[in-house]
C-alpha cells in the first residue's frame, strides 16, 4: 500500500516506494535519492501523503511522484527536455532535471511567484546550484497551462494540478514520440498518460484513479 512507504529519512522513503513497486526504473531511484525532499517539504517530508506549502497548493504525495517519473522515464532520457507544469517547491522538477542530465534540459513553470523564488532556494539548499548554473535547471513563473514553447518541444511533460481537459497547448508542445502525464476531472479525476507518435497522432490511457488540486489561474487559486 502506498501510504506504508512512509519513513523516517529519504533513503528509507525512496526504499520503501521501491520495494511496494511504485517505481521500478534505477533512474527513478537514483534521481529521488539524489534530491532529498526534505529541502522541498517543510513539513512531514518522509510522509507519504500530500503536504501544504502555502498558497493552496500541495506538493504530491512521494508515490504519486514517484509513479510519474517511473511513467516518464523512457522520456527522461540524458538529453531529453521536460517540462513540469505546477511545479511548486521544486522537488519533481530537480528529480527530472538529474535525469536528463546536463546535456538536457528540465524547464519548472509555477504560477505563484513566492514558490518560483522558493523552489530555486530549495535547489540551492539541496547542493543542486549546478544544475541552475548549468542551465539544465530552469524555473518561470508563468501560466503553466499555456506550456513554455520557448523551451520546447518536450520529450516529457508532468503536470501536477487536475485540469478540467488536456490543455491543447500541452499537446502542441510535446515533441513527437515524447509523453505527457497529466490528472484531468474534477470531482473524478484520474492521472492520464498521452502520448504522441512519431506521426503526430494522440493515444491516451488512464494509469489509476487520483486526487489533486484543480489546475487553475492565480487568482481563482489564492483568491486574490
Amino acid at each position: 500500500m502506498a501510504w506504508s512507504c512512509s519513513s523516517s529519512s529519504n533513503k528509507g522513503l525512496v526504499s520503501n516506494l521501491e520495494n511496494a513497486r511504485i517505481f521500478q526504473n534505477s533512474r527513478v531511484r537514483e534521481a529521488m535519492l539524489g534530491v532529498d525532499r526534505k529541502h522541498y517539504c517543510p513539513r512531514n517530508p518522509y510522509q507519504d501523503s500530500p503536504q501544504l506549502i502555502g498558497y493552496n497548493v500541495t506538493i504530491s504525495a512521494p508515490h504519486m511522484h514517484a509513479m510519474c517519473l517511473d511513467a516518464l522515464a523512457d522520456h527522461l532520457k540524458p538529453g531529453s527536455k521536460a517540462l513540469d507544469v505546477g511545479s511548486g517547491t521544486g522537488y519533481l522538477t530537480a528529480c527530472m532535471a538529474i535525469m536528463v542530465g546536463f546535456s538536457g534540459k528540465a524547464v519548472g513553470v509555477e504560477h505563484v511567484p513566492q514558490l518560483v523564488q522558493q523552489s530555486i532556494s530549495n535547489i540551492k539548499a539541496d547542493g543542486k546550484e549546478y544544475l541552475l548554473d548549468s542551465k539544465s535547471l530552469i524555473m518561470i513563473e508563468g501560466d503553466g497551462r499555456k506550456g513554455i514553447a520557448e523551451h520546447g518541444p518536450y520529450d516529457a511533460i508532468h503536470v501536477g494540478a487536475a485540469a478540467p481537459t488536456i490543455p491543447q497547448s500541452l499537446i502542441d508542445q510535446l515533441k513527437p514520440g515524447g509523453r505527457l502525464i497529466i490528472p484531468v476531472g474534477n470531482i473524478m479525476q484520474e492521472l492520464l498518460q498521452v502520448d504522441k507518435s512519431l506521426d503526430g497522432n494522440i493515444k491516451q490511457k488512464s494509469i489509476t484513479s487520483v486526487r489533486y488540486v484543480p489546475l487553475t489561474d492565480l487568482k481563482d487559486q489564492v483568491g486574490n
